[in-house]
Formats: structure tokens, C-alpha cells, sequence
């Protein structure tokens, strides 16, 4: 029987970069997908004819530009086409746009706020700020504060040294932004409702979090610290929508020799004496590998796949106190034209970016009671964005793919489980909240998919719908993500490792867990990091 120096489980993008840093240090590499296509949340999906679906995650920011270079990703035809304009519609034809121009920006703050137009200059210096704090340590292992070895006293001293350059008044204001709410944040720089409910979005998206919960700052300044072409906070469309990124992934990891084999769910994996040595799929077939790297979620990996009595006791407590809550559902819209937003009608640029509808943080909070109390959000946080409209690829001529992302959506309903007619008055909400702002959408619908927490959990596989594997708050970031003393990509079982985004940095379609996940194997076996 073959043994393979590293299985990996799950084929999400997170997964794939992994298998293909391993791959491309000379190590035999299987891939295990459960279904019969590769990408995990990053996928596209045809589901009406003439139509390209990026079916769950939907825009592209996060992705590390290094990563891209050192797969030569755009080799295996991955493009990825900047979007620069964005809006936030709010009450009675109001909306805010943010442009490339910058001038053009600050007069479309100034209709708001003269005063808020000045102070957005404050704000993104001091986002921006946090960003450079932030941004170096994604492709780095978090250093263990409890550990006296070298590796990661050097890492500790570095983290020190990162925070030393901020300045006395920045560590202060470092402290206080991953600690405190988005909205005490933003309502230290504006006074436009519309404004900070429009900026106030990132902090929610994704998240079981409202604006005014403390922590949501961080999630905030999560989503604004990618980049495109080298603009920090740029978001794009991928050409091909997302399952572009991961078949370039996994065209990358074949190119250096990796096998990638759908359909082949993992059903346990092989223990000995504390040792993982491959897995058991469904289908009874055992495959042994030196390494294996779990691309699945934290509670997935260790309370569906290994049996309860090879863990310690203390950690099983804390794989199940891991915060994964799910609160977002998506819809996938193929429309027989353009959308027309009354709005918008002498801005059209602005529909060739995101459209978010978040009036205000009143607005979200009130989306996030719902949620506490087991029900969909009544008028909930909408984050709309049109590819074709850039990318042709996406529908057919003169027609149009719209994506619709929701907030608050739980993955358990106060009156019972989510069934078919739930799932549709769920979208019947999505779909009036649209309309009151772009009046006859129904008209123009020729597909509508809904999706919940519970398909996203169910077909996807990830716990409750949570697109980050878990949330990002302070007691679940950098050295705590997942667990104190598991940080840095190693189970507590020999052999087995964690790469999908319940570990650092966390979600969004980044690859940096993956990478670094890879680099720990290697430094394991002594392989050099190539």
C-alpha cells in the first residue's frame, strides 16, 4: 500500500495552497474532497443556464499577493479585475459613494457631512495605521507566549518590536481598536447615520457580532487589510468568478505533482498510539500518509473525526466552547437585465462595485436582535455586488449575475429547524428589502438560490454556516486561534495538522493558513521552505 508523505483533507482554497507549497518542496501530496468539486466556499457553479454562480464567497481582497506570485497563479489563469467604485444606499433615495477619485469621494462625503468629509482623512490614516501593524504577521506563525524556545521568543520580540513603532499614542489606540465595538469607534470620527452605517458593514459582515458589540472593530479592519495591484483596502472580481482562484490553486498543486481526488469523503482518521497515520474515507478504502493536514473546521476535525477518547479531556472542552455561530445566508440572482437602483441613475459607475443596503448602525443592531432571538433579520444588511458587469464571463449579453450577500441569518431558528418554506420566506425578505430600492426586480428574475447557515453547513461543510471557521474576536485571534497552545497549526495528536481559517489569520479567501500551515510541516521534517 502507497504511502503518501501528506494527505490533505478538504480541497477549499485554504486546503489547495497548502497542498501546493507541500508539493512544491518535493513531498507526494493526495487531496480529499468530500465533493465532486474543488474549492470549498470558493467556487463557481453554473445552476441556470448561461449563468456563472460564485456561489458562496463572492469578492476577492484577501488574497495574498505572495502566495499569488510563489504559485504563479496567474500562469494557471487566474485574473482578478479591481472594482473602484462602491455605494451604501440608506432612506428616501439617499446614498454615499466612494470612488477611486479621491476628491470625488470627499464630495460625496461632503453632501452628507462637510465635517465627516474631513474627518474620513483622519480615519483611514489611523485604519491604515493598523493595517501596517497587522498585515506582516498573516504569513507568519504566532508565537507561543508560554514557550522558551528560541523560534518563538524571536517571534515574541518581533511582535514587541512591531508594536514599539506605533508610538506610545498608537499602542493606546491599537489596544482600544481590538477591543472595543465598530461602532464606539466610528462614532469617534462622524456624524452621518449613512456613513457609519456604510463603513460600519465590515464589521459584520460574517459575524455574530452587531455594530455596537465590543470586538467588532477588529472585524472591521479584518476585511479593509487586503489589497489588489498593491491598494490596501482594493476589492476585485475574479474572472470566472472564485472557483477561478481555486482552480488555479489546484492547478498549481498538480503542476508540482499533487493528486486531487473528489468524491472521496473522509470518514476518520488512522490512530495509532497517538499518532495519526492516514485516514478511513466513507467508503471503507484506508489511505496512509506520514502528515495529515485538515482543511475542515476546528469542531469538524476533532469531534467528527477522531474518537472522543484519543483527546484530552480539557480539550474537547475547548474545541466545543469554539465560538462558531452562524449568522449570514446568501442569495444567487440571474436577471434578465440591468438592475435599475433610482438612486443610482446619474452614478451608474457605482453599480460596477459593491452596493450595500445599511441605513444605519441602528439599522444593523436592530438586524442583530432578530438574530439573537432565533429569526432571520427583518430588514436586513445587504452587500450586493454585480460582476458581470466587469466580467462577461458571469451571464449571457444584456443579462446580468447578481450576488446578494445577508446579515443576520441563523443557523438555528427560535421555531424549529429550516425547512424549504422557511428558506423561501427568508429569500421573500431579501428580495422585498431589494426592491424598496430597486423597484420591479422581481420582474427581471429569471433564477433565484437561497441559502442558509444550514445549507452552507450542509453542502459546503461548514459548521453552522460560519464562513470563517469561527469568529474573529480577541479571545480567538493570533496565539488564542483556535486554542492557547494549538496556534500554531499542529494537533494535539502527532502527525496531524490544521489548515483551514479556524486558524490564524481566520477567514476570507486569503490562503494564508494554508501557506503557513504547509511551512510548519516542512520545517517539521527539516524539508527547506521553498
Amino acid at each position: 500500500m502507497k504511502q503518501w508523505d501528506a494527505i490533505v483533507v478538504g480541497a477549499g482554497h485554504n486546503g489547495l495552497t497548502a497542498a501546493a507549497y507541500l508539493a512544491r518542496a518535493g513531498l507526494s501530496v493526495l487531496v480529499l474532497e468530500r465533493r465532486d468539486i474543488v474549492g470549498g466556499a470558493a467556487v463557481s457553479e453554473e445552476r441556470h443556464e448561461g449563468f456563472l454562480y460564485s456561489s458562496c464567497s463572492y469578492v476577492c481582497s484577501l488574497l495574498r499577493a505572495e502566495i499569488m506570485r510563489d504559485l504563479e497563479l496567474s500562469r494557471f489563469g487566474l485574473r482578478i479585475i479591481p472594482y473602484e467604485n462602491s455605494t451604501t444606499l440608506g432612506r428616501d433615495g439617499r446614498y454615499v459613494g466612494f470612488y477611486a477619485d479621491h476628491d470625488r469621494t470627499r464630495r460625496s462625503l461632503a453632501r452628507l457631512s462637510p465635517r465627516d468629509a474631513e474627518a474620513y482623512e483622519t480615519f483611514n490614516r489611523d485604519i491604515y495605521r493598523q493595517c501596517r501593524l497587522i498585515r506582516p504577521l498573516l504569513l507568519k506563525t504566532p508565537p507561543d507566549p508560554t514557550s522558551m524556545k528560541p523560534r518563538d521568543l524571536r517571534r515574541l520580540l518581533d511582535l514587541g518590536r512591531a508594536f514599539g513603532q506605533l508610538g506610545e499614542d498608537g499602542i493606546y489606540q491599537a489596544m482600544q481598536f481590538w477591543t472595543m465595538s465598530c461602532g464606539d469607534f466610528l462614532d469617534r470620527y462622524f456624524e452621518s447615520d449613512l456613513l457609519k452605517g456604510s463603513l460600519a458593514g465590515n464589521s459584520i459582515i460574517g459575524t455574530a457580532l452587531g455594530p455596537y458589540s465590543p470586538g467588532s472593530a477588529y472585524v472591521l479592519l479584518h476585511h479593509v487589510m487586503g489589497e489588489l495591484d498593491g491598494h490596501v483596502g482594493a476589492w476585485g472580481f475574479a474572472v470566472g468568478g472564485m472557483g477561478a482562484i481555486s482552480q488555479a490553486l489546484a492547478a498549481a498543486a498538480g503542476s508540482h505533482g499533487a493528486e486531487i481526488r473528489t468524491g472521496a469523503e473522509v470518514d476518520q482518521f488512522l490512530i495509532r498510539d497517538g499518532e495519526v497515520q492516514g485516514v478511513v474515507l466513507a467508503n471503507g478504502e484506508e489511505i496512509r500518509a506520514r502528515h495529515v493536514v485538515s482543511n475542515l473546521d476546528f469542531k469538524r476535525t476533532f469531534l467528527k473525526l477522531v474518537p472522543e477518547k484519543e483527546l484530552a479531556p480539557d480539550f474537547l472542552e475547548g474545541v466545543r466552547n469554539f465560538k462558531i455561530r452562524g449568522s449570514s445566508g446568501k442569495l444567487n440572482i440571474a436577471l434578465d437585465r440591468l438592475p435599475d437602483f433610482p438612486a443610482l441613475r446619474d452614478e451608474p459607475t457605482l453599480k460596477r462595485g459593491g452596493i450595500m443596503i445599511s441605513e444605519s448602525m441602528e439599522y444593523m443592531e436592530r438586524g442583530y436582535d432578530d438574530w439573537k432571538r432565533g429569526a432571520w433579520s427583518k430588514k436586513p444588511f445587504l452587500d450586493i455586488v454585480l460582476p458581470s458587469t466587469l466580467d462577461p464571463t458571469m451571464a449571457p449579453p444584456d443579462q446580468h449575475y447578481m450576488s446578494v450577500f445577508v446579515q443576520y441569518v441563523p443557523a438555528k431558528l427560535a421555531d424549529g429547524d429550516w425547512t424549504p418554506e422557511k428558506r423561501d420566506a427568508f429569500g421573500e425578505t431579501v428580495l422585498s428589502t431589494i426592491e424598496a430600492h430597486c423597484p420591479g426586480i422581481r420582474e427581471s428574475i429569471l433564477d433565484c438560490w437561497v441559502r442558509t447557515p444550514w445549507d452552507l453547513e450542509n453542502e459546503v461543510g461548514l459548521t453552522e454556516g460560519n464562513i470563517f471557521q469561527g469568529e474573529l474576536t480577541l479571545d480567538q485571534l493570533l496565539f488564542n486561534r483556535p486554542l492557547p497552545g494549538y496556534a500554531q497549526y499542529r494537533g494535539p495528536l502527532r502527525g496531524l495538522y490544521m489548515c483551514g481559517s479556524s486558524t490564524h489569520p481566520g477567514g476570507g479567501v486569503m490562503g494564508a493558513p494554508g501557506a503557513n500551515a504547509a511551512r510548519e510541516v516542512l520545517v517539521d521534517i527539516g524539508r527547506r521552505v521553498v
